[in-house]
């Protein structure tokens, strides 16, 4: 099994070196995961794309390794030594707006839906796909984090949002939103008044529309009403539309 993970590295390492684009412009993606055949599975697959690909086995070094090696995505293990990846997400998003993609057990919902909260982007339960979990990291790299646009979206009444600076701010205060909650709001102020279905949010916010996960944009918009002080039993920004999705409600 050892052999086989070392060749797994030997690969991915080799298919890195061997990448068509110039080094500035290739991904970094960090593979967090104390089980050494996932490790060398999932980095030989991330390589295969011509990215850049390091791993931390325990949730002290993923920490010290997003700080030095400052990736645009992270693939996370929930259940890890020393820190666990609430943990882990936690602390690296005081500091990172790389790309989170969890990784859990099935029986790990309530673990998912805090790892969500604390600024985790995505997940993926095991046992998972490694084509999917390309797919949903390549999608998302397909979006710069940073974006440019040109005007300020004014939406309902004491919501600004400023895509070109990607900034929030409700009643003249500034409001903390991960770069995934952002995208979301973003995508509903484009279009405030319009009532948009879970699954046209996640091709917008996440850039993928075959894994579109209906929970997942729950779950971030809960995250976007508790920042904007937005009670969803009478909203005044955030409308639930039953049976189809979310609508922003315009100024008046």
């Amino acid at each position: 099994m050892l052999d086989a993970v070392q060749s797994n590295h030997r690969m991915a390492q080799m298919l890195s070196a061997a990448a068509p684009f110039p080094a500035a412009q290739v991904p970094r993606i960090l593979v967090v995961d104390d089980e050494p055949p996932i490790v060398g599975l999932v980095s030989g697959y991330l390589a295969r794309e011509g990215w850049e690909v390091r791993a931390a086995t325990d949730g002290l070094a993923a920490v010290v390794a997003v700080r030095e090696f400052d990736p645009d995505a992270v693939v996370l293990d929930l259940m890890l030594p020393g820190l666990d990846g609430i943990e882990v997400c936690r602390q690296v998003r005081a500091f990172s707006d790389a790309y989170v993609l969890m990784l859990t057990a099935r029986s790990e919902e309530i673990d998912r839906v805090v790892g969500l909260t604390v600024g985790a982007d995505d997940y993926l339960t095991k046992p998972f796909s490694p084509r999917e979990l390309v797919a949903r990291v390549k999608a998302r790299l397909r979006r710069p984090r940073m974006a440019s646009s040109p005007a300020p979206a004014a939406t309902a009444s004491g919501l600004v949002v400023d895509v070109g600076r990607r900034s929030v701010r409700v009643d003249g205060r500034d409001v903390d939103l991960t770069a995934t909650e952002f995208d979301v709001l973003a995508t509903l102020a484009r279009e405030p008044g319009i009532v948009m279905s879970r699954a046209r949010i996640f091709a917008a916010a996440w850039g993928g529309e075959n894994f579109a996960d209906d929970h997942l944009v729950d779950v971030h918009v809960g995250n976007i009403r508790r920042k904007l002080g937005d009670d969803p039993a009478a909203p005044r920004f955030l409308e639930t539309v039953r049976g189809v999705g979310y609508r922003l409600r315009e100024a008046r």
